[in-house]
């Protein structure tokens, strides 16, 4: 019995003015590390995440592979539930918001195997993520994955409505 995989993630944000006087939020996403994506821009970016196994608690997998994926410990914060999304490939993606300020810069990704050229019998390493960037979230929904873009329209209702950062 093959059981669907799952994934978690976190991703952090940051109220910003908006237009008309409103709010909005900046997001922080990564570019995903690799040949297959050195190129890309455009659905080439992710919310930090990752797999879990059948018993693991999606906020503890959420947590570990945000720490994994940039090398820095989790600012603390609310967690925002922005719910799942299952991706093209059959994935079922669990996101969360966190309101905190991070600065990119200091990030030391994880990193990942790969045989590169495929073929070549050569094993290289590569970063799972290898730049991270503050984006509006117009800039993030062309960046992300299509299947997590959810995410970042669920997270700007949100703040619009007022549910976040209520002592600016």
């Amino acid at each position: 019995m093959s059981t669907a995989k799952r994934s978690a993630g976190l991703l952090l944000f940051r109220v910003v003015p908006g237009t008309e006087g409103g709010r909005d939020a900046e997001v922080l996403i990564g570019h995903m590390g690799g040949p297959f994506w050195a190129r890309r821009e455009a659905a080439a970016w992710s919310v930090p995440k990752g797999e879990y196994e059948p018993g693991e608690e999606p906020s503890a997998a959420a947590r570990r592979e945000f720490e994994e994926e940039l090398g820095l410990p989790l600012p603390e914060g609310e967690w925002v539930p922005l719910g799942e999304s299952r991706q093209s490939g059959g994935k079922t993606v669990t996101v969360w918001a966190v309101e905190a300020d991070l600065d990119p810069s200091g990030a030391v990704p994880g990193t990942f195997t790969m045989e590169w050229p495929k073929g070549s019998g050569v094993l290289r390493k590569f970063p799972e993520m290898d730049r991270f960037a503050w984006c509006t979230p117009d800039e993030a929904l062309e960046r992300l994955v299509a299947g997590q873009r959810v995410f970042v329209e669920r997270l700007r209702a949100h703040v619009r409505e007022g549910r976040a950062g209520s002592d600016s």
